[in-house]
């Protein structure tokens, strides 16, 4: 949306490509702009990888953290390295 008004289109034929009403385009700009607070260095994580990292670091085990994801422990593993990798490539 943003790329098509920032290329001229005008919001009713956006809000006509997306179905969506003009006003919903309108709001999707003015919230696009809008400055988020970040939360550090975990700011390049999802959030999957940023709730796996805080019941891990808080010890919860692999299978507790799976069951309240519906996911196999080898999946939520999977997950917490990606997400310990993404960490050290941030700080180094």
């Amino acid at each position: 949306m943003l790329a098509l008004r920032a290329a001229g289109v005008d919001d009713p034929e956006i809000a006509r490509r997306f179905r969506r009403s003009p006003g919903y385009v309108k709001r999707v700009a003015l919230l696009a702009g809008i400055d988020r607070p970040h939360d550090g260095h975990r700011e390049r994580l999802t959030p999957l990888e940023r709730r796996v990292l805080k019941w891990r670091d808080q010890g919860a085990r692999p299978q507790d953290v799976a069951w309240r994801f519906r996911r196999s422990p080898e999946h939520i593993a999977r997950v917490e390295r990606l997400a310990r990798y993404k960490l050290a490539q941030r700080a180094g």
